[in-house]
C-alpha cells in the first residue's frame, strides 16, 4: 500500500503544501505572537476510538514541512488495529512547528482512519467469497491519492486513479455513441493493458455487453434478483469478462451479494461519507 505514496509523492507534497497554505496563510498569529521561537515540546497521538489506522506517514510529512528537525517516532503502523488508550506516535520538534501542523496532522489521520476502517468492516464480510472491495471516483476533490491510499491500508483496491487509466463505458457515452463502433476503436488504439468495462442496468444492455466480450461487466443498481440472473448469464456465456457490482452496496447488502461471487464490489460510500475516527494530539511535557 505505501508503494502508492512513493508512486505519487510528489502529489502527496503538494496536498500538504496547499493544505498548510490554506490553513496558515501569512502566519499562524497566535502561536507566532505567544509561543518563544526556540521552545521545543514532544507531542503525542493517542486513540480515542476503535478502528484501523491510516496517515501516519502523511502526519509526519505535516510537521518536517514546518520543522526539517522534527523526529516522529510510529508505535503503531497503518494497517494496524487500534483502540482507545493506544499511543500511535510521538514527535518532537519546535513548539511552533507542532502547534501549527497539529489540526492538520489530526484532520488527515483521523479522515483516512475513517476510509480505512469502514473498508476493512466491508472486506472482511466479503473475503469469504473471494470477492474483492473496490473504491470509485467518489473522493474529496483533490484528496483521492490520500484516500485510496486508506482504502488500500484497509484492505481493498483501487478500482481507478481516474479517467485516464481505465475505460469504462457507461449509459451517458451510449447514448452518444454506438457500443460495437466504441469497442472497434478502443481496441485499435488503447494500449493492451488498458482494462475495458461496460456499465449494465438492464438485461438489454447486459446482452450487448456480453456480446462485444469486454474485460468486466458492471452490474449496476440492479436488485439482488437481477444480479443473480445477470451472473449466471455472464457465466454461462462463453464472455469471459470478469463481474462488478456497484450501486447500493452496503453493509446491510454487501453479504447477500457476495454470496453471488461475483469478482468485485465498489462502494463509493468507504471515500465519500466515512466516519472520521477519534484520535488527540496532546504534549508530554
Amino acid at each position: 500500500m505505501k508503494d502508492l505514496l512513493r508512486k505519487y509523492s510528489k502529489e502527496v507534497d503538494a496536498i500538504i503544501d496547499n493544505a498548510l497554505r490554506e490553513d496558515i496563510g501569512p502566519g499562524d498569529i497566535t502561536t507566532d505572537m505567544i509561543v518563544p521561537e526556540k521552545a521545543v515540546l514532544r507531542g503525542v497521538f493517542k486513540a480515542k476510538d476503535i478502528g484501523v489506522l491510516c496517515g501516519l506517514p502523511i502526519a509526519k510529512k505535516v510537521f518536517l514541512k514546518l520543522d526539517k528537525k522534527a523526529r516522529m517516532t510510529f508505535k503503531k503502523k497503518d494497517g494496524d488495529r487500534i483502540k482507545n488508550g493506544d499511543i500511535l506516535g510521538v514527535v518532537r520538534g519546535s513548539a511552533r512547528a507542532l502547534l501549527t501542523g497539529e489540526r492538520l496532522a489530526l484532520n488527515i489521520l483521523q479522515r483516512l482512519s475513517g476510509i480505512a476502517t469502514v473498508t476493512k468492516k466491508f472486506v472482511e464480510i466479503a473475503r469469504p467469497y473471494k470477492v474483492a472491495v473496490l473504491d470509485t471516483r467518489k473522493t474529496t476533490p483533490n484528496l483521492r491519492i490520500l484516500e485510496k491510499y486508506a482504502v488500500k491500508t484497509g484492505g481493498g483496491e483501487n478500482h481507478r486513479m481516474g479517467l485516464y487509466d481505465a475505460v469504462l463505458i457507461k449509459d451517458n457515452h451510449l447514448k452518444l455513441v454506438d457500443l460495437d463502433r466504441a469497442m472497434t476503436d478502443l481496441r485499435r488504439f488503447l494500449p493492451g493493458n488498458i482494462k475495458i468495462e461496460i456499465e449494465v442496468d438492464s438485461f438489454e444492455m447486459l446482452e450487448k455487453a456480453i456480446s462485444v466480450h469486454p474485460d468486466i461487466i458492471m452490474l449496476d443498481n440492479m436488485t439482488v434478483d437481477m444480479m443473480e440472473k445477470a451472473v449466471a448469464r455472464i457465466r454461462g456465456s462463453k464472455c469471459r469478462a470478469k463481474i462488478e457490482v456497484s450501486g447500493g452496496v452496503n453493509m446491510h447488502t454487501v453479504g447477500d451479494i457476495a454470496r453471488l461471487r461475483v469478482d468485485y464490489v465498489s462502494i463509493g460510500s468507504v471515500t465519500h461519507s466515512p466516519q472520521a475516527i477519534d484520535i488527540s494530539f496532546k504534549f508530554d511535557f
